[in-house]
């Protein structure tokens, strides 16, 4: 009963929306406050950094021009986050990346970041944006750790591929986070020439990053609890049985796939909750300090 609410909402969000569906295309609503929700953060992003340099120049310090903007760059940074990491990985399970069958969703993603650059400001990353946006982001990134990348494994025509655990957690990796890693070696998102950089997950403690780590353990859970192959069928029972559950013999049953998403979900928005509180902590305390002083 806890979960029929967040089961409901992943059945709306994943409905095909107006005026998408005028034109027979199955854009969901979910694509489109993804979509949205990534081109808003990489903006802020480069705002922050264009500003910084800006700031180090006025105190005079050697750095680098910065370069005019242009949509050509936003685009390619955008669609490289989107699609670096599976246009990594693909290759090696043998299935053409997804932008290679189909460009509604590029398109998509082109579109918004156009209209997101089109914005004479934005807000800049606080607590008070970030936090209701850490729901909103576990839910996406559910849809992306549990419906789109197991089946591109489990689904592979070589059965070594398709059983193998090693695999889908790699893949989960690789595809989750390349895309940031290379939009970072190449320095995509600086106002600055590109060139090649350290990316942040290479860095000191880069590896203890949220996002890096919350997309094999989230999808290492969902094929744990579905039985997406058959060793997470068997870590299952095994897993069981220590926990004292009584079954018949060594199995445990699988559990409905989409309450398994909406748990991950929910999971997914605690650690971003968690990441949130962390990262603008201070900035909570500050402003409620204030507050407090005034009244």
């Amino acid at each position: 009963m806890l979960l029929q609410p967040f089961l409901h909402i992943f059945r709306y969000a994943l409905q095909p929306v107006a005026p998408f569906t005028w034109f027979g295309l199955g854009v969901t609503s979910l694509d489109v406050v993804a979509a949205l929700r990534l081109c808003v953060a990489l903006r802020q992003v480069k705002d922050h950094l264009r500003l910084e340099l800006a700031l180090r120049r006025a105190k005079g310090e050697k750095v680098d021009e910065p370069e005019d903007r242009s949509f050509a760059r936003d685009a390619m940074t955008t669609l490289t986050v989107v699609y670096g990491g599976e246009a990594l990985a693909a290759p090696y399970l043998g299935v053409p990346p997804s932008f290679m069958v189909s460009g509604v969703t590029p398109a998509l993603y082109a579109a918004i970041q156009a209209l997101v650059e089109h914005i004479p400001t934005v807000p800049s990353m606080s607590i008070h944006t970030e936090l209701p946006l850490s729901i909103v982001d576990g839910f996406s990134r559910a849809w992306l750790l549990c419906d789109l990348i197991p089946p591109a494994v489990t689904q592979s025509a070589s059965p070594a591929i398709a059983h193998s655990p090693w695999t889908l957690l790699l893949t989960s990796l690789i595809v989750a986070n390349g895309g940031f890693f290379i939009a970072n070696l190449v320095s995509f998102l600086h106002p600055t020439p590109l060139r090649l950089t350290t990316p942040t997950e290479l860095g000191p403690y880069g590896w203890t990053a949220t996002d890096l780590w919350c997309a094999p353990l989230i999808t290492g859970l969902y094929a744990l609890l579905t039985h997406a192959q058959p060793f997470w069928a068997d870590a299952h029972a095994v897993i069981a049985g220590m926990l004292g559950a009584s079954g018949k013999g060594l199995q445990a049953e699988a559990l409905d796939a989409e309450s398994v998403r909406a748990v991950c979900a929910l999971v997914l928005a605690g650690m971003f909750l968690t990441r949130t509180a962390k990262n603008f902590g201070c900035q909570w305390k500050s402003s409620v300090g204030e507050k407090i002083k005034i009244q």
